[in-house]
């Protein structure tokens, strides 16, 4: 399935992962400095964002300011991430506390805003790829609605191949496409890592866009230097 707004940026994709805290921020910034290695206009998108402080009267995410600093174009915040609250618990109901409900249509006019003027657009999801964002719809719906690849980050740690497996088989039962997957090594102490690895291959049977070490403090920048961006889609093919 593609859409116009995916027509409108050559190289766009969302970033979901296994779960929160598996390192979607850092994969997604590590996209957006790859993207503008080759010269390309990039803009980092967050459509939903739970857990922000207040700076000057606004509330301010740290991966909203992440994907900002690692983008190379000027854009409205309210682009960017269109959906911003402070209590860090699940979107749905940070929405609910807010008295706001999240608007997926909203979020596709925001993302086809931030199309017009960008090359690439790399969208970081909120929690893993199911999670809800308000009473009927899921981040898996939004995915659906923009109608662009996924990029998947696994966490490697136990646990890992089922979340991976299954967050394969909701991405491919709705009819897009699994662009690629990441290994972010997020337990150093992680028993057969190898191992796991490997079987993610060959069972995920898409690309391993990059494989990447446990660090107390990684760089995007220093990633993006390990993304085999020749792996994912030509641009023709999700246009």
């Amino acid at each position: 399935m593609t859409s116009h707004a995916s027509r409108l940026a050559p190289h766009a994709f969302f970033v979901t992962g296994t779960d929160t805290g598996v390192g979607k921020t850092l994969i997604a910034c590590a996209l957006l400095h790859a993207f503008a290695a080759r010269g390309l206009r990039v803009s980092g998108m967050k459509p939903v964002a739970a857990g922000a402080r207040v700076h000057d009267g606004q509330l301010l995410n740290n991966d909203v300011e992440q994907l900002v600093a690692a983008s190379n174009v000027r854009a409205p915040l309210a682009a960017i991430n269109p959906y911003c609250f402070e209590p860090p618990i699940a979107p749905h109901l940070a929405a609910q506390q807010a008295g706001v409900e999240i608007d997926t249509g909203h979020i596709a006019a925001c993302f086809r805003e931030l199309a017009q003027f960008a090359d690439a657009v790399v969208i970081e999801g909120a929690g893993g790829f199911c999670v809800p964002l308000n009473v009927h719809e899921t981040s898996a719906d939004l995915v659906q609605r923009l109608g662009v690849p996924v990029v998947l980050v696994v966490g490697m740690r136990l646990g890992c191949l089922n979340h991976a497996l299954l967050t394969a088989q909701a991405v491919h039962a709705r009819g897009l496409e699994l662009a690629g997957w990441v290994a972010n090594h997020v337990d150093p102490a992680m028993a057969h890592a190898n191992e796991n690895v490997s079987t993610l291959e060959r069972r995920l049977n898409v690309p391993l866009l990059a494989r990447i070490q446990y660090a107390e403090n990684p760089d995007p920048r220093t990633v993006a230097r390990n993304m085999d961006l020749d792996a994912l889609p030509r641009p023709e093919s999700i246009t």
